[in-house]
């Protein structure tokens, strides 16, 4: 998707260079919305790992049990 976003921001700036004001602004309009949504999704997809992994190691803390000596 970032890929995506940045294709049409290519196409945004060369259409800008040539004058094309209206195809410029629709693919900036498109890669603005793109990234906003990519990074949306990987704000997203790193609070969840990071809970998960926390999640995580707080069960295995609780379970172990203390040696004898």
């Amino acid at each position: 998707m970032l890929l995506w976003a940045l294709v049409f921001l290519v196409v945004a700036l060369i259409a800008g260079v040539f004058g094309f004001a209206g195809i410029a602004a629709a693919s900036a309009g498109i890669a603005q919305v793109l990234f906003v949504l990519f990074a949306g999704l990987a704000v997203a997809a790193f609070l969840i790992h990071h809970m998960k992994h926390r999640r995580r190691r707080r069960d295995r803390g609780s379970t172990r049990t203390k040696r004898s000596t």
